[in-house]
């Protein structure tokens, strides 16, 4: 049973986040915001998520290659009138949504999970018998 007030986003809602993330991608990526807290990072925009009303958008990011998530946090809530101009020149909306910045933590929670699946999978295969623990075992 779904909780009340908890839907999933519509088709337009993603289709509008993906749009917006192409376009913050790629302003992004061609260094046209010019902050000293983005000088030596490369930002990942992982994903925006778009409010029903599309007035607010959600933007998950990350440090591509590690690096200070809330400098860059900082940096980009600076950056938002910029970035905000610059969706308002590229999509076609009828209001550009606020933007607020978050920091995406899945990235760091699948190295987690990888690393105990990682943790519990090898002692099994040490006592498969494609890979045997005792080679005196195998003697007959």
């Amino acid at each position: 049973m779904k909780k009340k007030g908890a839907r999933s986003p519509s088709q337009r809602q993603l289709r509008v986040g993906e749009e917006l993330r192409h376009v913050l991608a790629e302003t992004l990526e061609k260094g046209e915001v010019h902050d000293p807290g983005l000088a030596d990072i490369s930002v990942t925009v992982s994903e925006v998520r778009v409010g029903a009303d599309l007035r607010h958008a959600v933007v998950y990011v990350a440090p591509l290659g590690g690096g200070d998530g809330v400098t860059m946090i900082a940096a980009l809530e600076r950056a938002r009138p910029f970035l905000r101009h610059r969706l308002a020149q590229q999509v076609r909306l009828k209001f550009v949504p606020d933007l607020a910045f978050r920091l995406d933590t899945s990235f760091d929670y699948a190295a987690q999970i990888d690393d105990l699946l990682r943790r519990v999978i090898r002692p099994e295969t040490a006592h498969s018998p494609e890979h045997p623990s005792d080679p005196s075992e195998d003697r007959d």
